[in-house]
């Protein structure tokens, strides 16, 4: 299956969501059999999920609008950036994904392409501290989350979050285990991220 194919499956699956939380859309469409455990359906996947969310939430947008934007400028990150240009396709997803409901751009001078700066910038620095391998989980979960905190606090859309549990882990050969903070043991001791 294509790319494209993948996030035209995508865009299905999100835009029949009516959940407000990121992750739990995001996780839903992660258990679908053509989304890898790793891979570049990942970044739209992750900005997709955001968006469905935000709108689901009470922010306006005109989703399918959206979702063919994002695609745009999400096929356009290869695969493995993390370790090749680091920084998180997921961070960079969703920092599109913001772009795309703000109209911002390149020459944009309002305060959203400094939000978005704030956003991303906040992301990696959370995933600088857990480090590696790669695990496009890990890092969607703590992409979304922090995301659906700053919009409510940014901009008062209402996103529902709560730290989500990994179900991904065993499928993982690169999993972190006791160094991830959406690992089943430490998501039931209280680790913080």
């Amino acid at each position: 299956m294509t790319l494209s194919e993948k996030c035209e499956r995508i865009k299905k699956a999100v835009s029949g969501s009516d959940l407000k939380n990121p992750v739990k859309i995001a996780e839903n469409v992660m258990r679908e059999d053509y989304v890898s455990m790793h891979g570049p359906e990942h970044h739209f996947l992750d900005g997709a999920a955001f968006l469905a969310a935000y709108k689901n939430a009470g922010g306006n947008i005109d989703l399918a609008v959206c979702l063919d934007e994002l695609e745009k400028r999400t096929e356009l990150m290869p695969g493995a950036m993390c370790g090749l240009w680091g920084v998180c396709g997921s961070a960079a997803a969703v920092g599109a994904a913001l772009s795309v409901i703000h109209g911002t751009g390149p020459l944009s001078t309002d305060e959203f392409y400094k939000d978005h700066m704030e956003f991303t910038s906040k992301v990696i620095g959370k995933m600088s501290k857990i480090g590696g391998a790669r695990c496009c989980k890990r890092n969607a979960f703590l992409s979304l989350s922090t995301a659906a905190e700053y919009v409510r606090e940014k901009y008062g859309v209402a996103m529902e979050t709560e730290k989500p549990r990994c179900t991904f882990s065993e499928k993982n050969r690169q999993c972190l285990g006791g160094r991830c903070p959406f690992f089943a043991e430490n998501v039931q001791r209280g680790v913080k991220v």
